[in-house]
């Protein structure tokens, strides 16, 4: 089966900007001249913005931040799916988080040999809170305006919405989420991930921690794909349209996390199991590693 690489290039273009946040890690100690409560309670991180937040806004304390990181991903796929073209790609943010539960970012993706490089950038902003008392059930919503390099259009705006849930220790939970794509196309995507946090080792400044992640990853999507047929001795290339809204990929990430004072760590391996749809022949798992670097600037004492 062949995938056109136009058409490959929009596959990437629809899940890797709904995608490549979620790899993003954020595990960090405060700076030694914050107090002794917010040393705690960021002691006490989890690996991605939805319960990092969760974190401060049960802390009952005033916070006004920045997080700055770099995620490099060993390979790209498009919804696990081999393009054809091994290349690496690499993931700048910072963002913002306010006590009142305001949070933005700008972020972008830079692939090693898509022309141009340089895909897209977008600037996201969203509110963030808990439910009830016991605050473990957690809420997302948010917007994301993508400014594409090459002047893509089809899938310009992103409405987010989230909804969570963990154990008071925070060792485990899971979370749901859903996106609506549009700009001249529409596409909505559901991902449901559960994880654990694992600590091996930690002190007063450091804290090693294994975060293993399930992702189930819903989509509706148009295929294209080119198939070789041969009618009357003669072999032609058929193309295949078909829509599809189901499960396009399960995704096992194990991320490492290494968190030393305001720096943050984390070293990953990532399966992927994609979900052979109609006209596809049986697909091969395919598999990358990832590396971040973050590093915390506290605005406020």
């Amino acid at each position: 089966m062949i995938y056109p690489f136009q058409e490959v290039r929009k596959a990437i273009k629809v899940f890797g900007l709904l995608l490549f946040t979620m790899a993003t890690s954020f595990c960090s100690y405060a700076q030694e001249n914050t107090n002794d409560e917010i040393d705690g309670l960021l002691d006490e991180l989890f690996f991605n913005d939805q319960q990092f937040l969760d974190e401060l806004i049960e802390s009952d304390f005033s916070y006004n931040f920045l997080y700055t990181s770099v995620l490099y991903n060993s390979n790209t796929f498009f919804s696990g799916r081999d393009s054809g073209t091994d290349q690496f790609n690499m993931v700048p943010q910072v963002s913002y988080y306010h006590s009142s539960g305001f949070n933005a970012s700008i972020s972008g993706i830079y692939y090693q040999n898509f022309a141009p490089t340089w895909d897209f950038t977008s600037i996201s902003a969203g509110y963030y809170n808990t439910i009830g008392k016991q605050k473990i059930m957690n809420y997302n919503l948010g917007y994301t305006r993508y400014f594409y390099s090459d002047g893509y259009d089809s899938f310009t705006n992103s409405l987010d919405a989230s909804l969570g849930i963990r154990n008071k220790k925070r060792t485990f939970g899971s979370n749901m989420s859903a996106s609506y794509l549009f700009g001249s196309e529409q596409s909505f995507q559901l991902v449901s991930s559960s994880f654990l946090n694992l600590t091996l080792k930690r002190t007063s400044n450091f804290a090693l921690r294994l975060r293993p992640r399930i992702n189930f990853i819903i989509a509706k999507q148009i295929f294209t794909i080119t198939e070789m047929i041969t009618l009357t001795n003669v072999t032609i290339n058929r193309t295949l349209n078909f829509d599809v809204f189901n499960l396009l990929n399960t995704q096992i990430n194990i991320p490492l996390s290494l968190s030393l004072k305001s720096w943050d760590f984390e070293f990953g391996y990532n399966l992927n199991l994609p979900n052979t749809m109609v006209y596809e022949n049986n697909l091969k798992n395919t598999n990358y590693f990832n590396f971040s670097v973050g590093y915390f600037f506290t605005l406020s004492k």
